[in-house]
């Protein structure tokens, strides 16, 4: 069946790794490979001790002008104003209900000029509506990332940039680098729970293909691979890495996300959902589980001896585990970490599922 997409943004990189076998998704809109028919065991293995090359759809908005900061202030549940010059701060939008509505990496590029690298979501009317008032300017920046994860990422990254860019940048951390004559943005960031980076284009001024190119390059002496999304979701829910309209959306607070260390209820300025955060409850509703016989599927129902008690957000088969993970949105906060659960099958079997708190490993 061939579908009309023309609303949505086709990668500048879709060429360079397209076949037939090549699945597109949408988020953001913008295709993203979700799958290219590889083998998910091998860039697996390569995400975890060589590296990976990945084309995601996460979105940029740039945000600049005098009020930039008072009125990102109001947008978001973290200090901006304190924020420097080449570093970048995870970010949370909450809806006036208090509910998790976008989160995302924020990045100060000057004074008065940010961009917001959103996942999925309707996140440019959000800023729009809420600009009222502001002297701030909101575009899209037209840029397209790649993210580069795995322990030999670091000295991909060095060989591309003529050494700029070594171990010395620290998590969060930003900045233009030059990469094979290209002037691009990179960030120390990712959506792995490994060492990574991401890179920026500069819209219709970059050689996508050129750089994709340069960066093969520079990754053929370190073992780097290209892999879809699939391969990327295991690895992040592994490391507990949350996906917004997935695990959360505007319908659960950060609290119950279990995201309360990037809420400042106490911040200066006021900004939009603190009143109902205030009043909020505390606990969690997301868990992650393992489950050693099956592999678990996205929308199964998690059962205790009296019914149903949620669902799975997000499930795969862990190799680095070897057992069915999954990340469990629970009907109800509760102290559900430590619990033996029934989880259901395709086939409406129950199967036993231990509950945990995320991640699942490495948690420092």
């Amino acid at each position: 069946m061939r579908i009309g997409a023309r609303r949505f943004e086709q990668s500048p990189y879709y060429a360079c790794y397209a076949n037939p076998a090549t699945v597109l998704g949408v988020a953001a809109e913008r295709f993203y490979p979700a799958d290219i028919g590889e083998d998910k065991n091998e860039i697996y293995r390569a995400l975890r001790s060589e590296a990976a090359l990945f084309d995601v759809p996460e979105k940029p908005w740039q945000i600049e002008g005098p009020d930039a900061v008072p009125f990102l202030e109001r947008i978001f549940a973290r200090r901006v104003g304190t924020l420097p010059e080449g570093r970048g701060r995870y970010a949370i939008a909450c809806t006036a209900e208090g509910g998790t509505y976008m989160d995302g990496i924020l990045f100060r590029l000057g004074e008065n000029r940010f961009w917001y690298v959103q996942p999925d979501g309707a996140f440019e009317q959000w800023l729009l509506a809420h600009r009222t008032g502001f002297d701030v300017t909101i575009t899209d920046p037209h840029s397209r990332v790649l993210q580069l994860q795995g322990p030999n990422s670091m000295r991909i990254m060095a060989d591309a940039t003529g050494g700029a860019i070594d171990d010395g940048m620290k998590y969060f951390a930003a900045g233009f680098f030059d990469i094979g004559g290209q002037r691009l943005y990179v960030s120390r960031t990712g959506w792995t729970g490994e060492l990574g980076y991401e890179i920026y284009s500069d819209g219709a001024i970059t050689d996508h293909p050129r750089l994709w190119n340069d960066l093969f390059e520079a990754g053929a002496a370190h073992g780097m691979v290209f892999g879809s999304l699939a391969a990327m979701g295991v690895r992040r829910i592994e490391a507990g890495i949350l996906d917004n309209l997935s695990d959360f959306d505007p319908s659960i607070t950060p609290f119950e996300a279990g995201l309360e260390a990037f809420i400042d209820l106490d911040k200066e300025d006021d900004f939009i959902g603190r009143d109902a955060l205030r009043n909020a409850d505390r606990r969690t509703r997301l868990y992650g589980i393992k489950c050693p016989s099956i592999t678990p599927v996205n929308g199964a129902k998690i059962l205790d001896a009296q019914g149903p008690v949620g669902r799975l957000t997000g499930a795969a088969w862990s190799p680095g585990l070897d057992c069915g993970i999954g990340i469990v949105r629970f009907d109800e906060p509760g102290d559900w970490a430590g619990r033996t659960l029934s989880i259901s099958t395709p086939q409406d079997h129950l199967v036993d599922c231990e509950v945990l708190t995320l991640p699942f490993y490495d948690r420092a």
